[in-house]
């Protein structure tokens, strides 16, 4: 009887310690929203958008490093989207509902505000083309959404750092 008593309090410690705390409800709210954002996002995505055969992105994903990041990459990608086809206003609306939605959460729960971060490498290239180029821009600047989009997924913790 000593044993398994011991034991239990053994395991019953382990599991207090071993267990993160649990986030608050409007952190759990706010990521399930970002969530279901992104996942329509992708959605439609999936269904208007055609990758052209043999064109891949030539430089690494931009990095997740917080909400303000996050917000950047999203905004700078949304601006170089042109109004080419009929479905693009569409998206470029989601992208911003999604970037809005993350600005004012940031408002009402970073009380400590980062400096604007610095436009990751492959925006800032695709940016300073946009004027000669602005259709092989716009489509990868959407696959670049995507792709963000789908790292943001697997990684919603991001959004808790400001």
């Amino acid at each position: 009887m000593e044993y398994t008593l011991a034991l239990v309090f053994s395991l019953l410690h382990v599991l207090s310690v071993g267990t993160a705390a649990p986030l608050p409800v409007e952190v759990v709210k706010m990521r399930s929203k970002v969530k279901w954002m992104a996942d329509q996002l992708v959605v439609r995505l999936n269904k208007d958008f055609q990758v052209p055969t043999g064109l891949t992105l030539r430089e690494p994903a931009d990095d997740l490093d917080g909400l303000s990041s996050i917000m950047t990459v999203l905004e700078g990608y949304n601006s170089l989207i042109s109004d080419t086809f009929d479905w693009i206003p569409q998206v470029k609306s989601d992208i911003s509902s999604l970037t809005g939605y993350l600005d004012e959460w940031r408002q009402g729960h970073c009380s400590e505000q980062r400096p604007k971060p610095s436009v990751p490498g492959p925006l800032q290239e695709l940016q300073s083309q946009k004027l000669k180029y602005i259709h092989t821009v716009s489509i990868e600047a959407l696959m670049r959404v995507k792709e963000f989009l789908h790292m943001l997924l697997k990684n919603l913790d991001h959004l808790e750092t400001c």
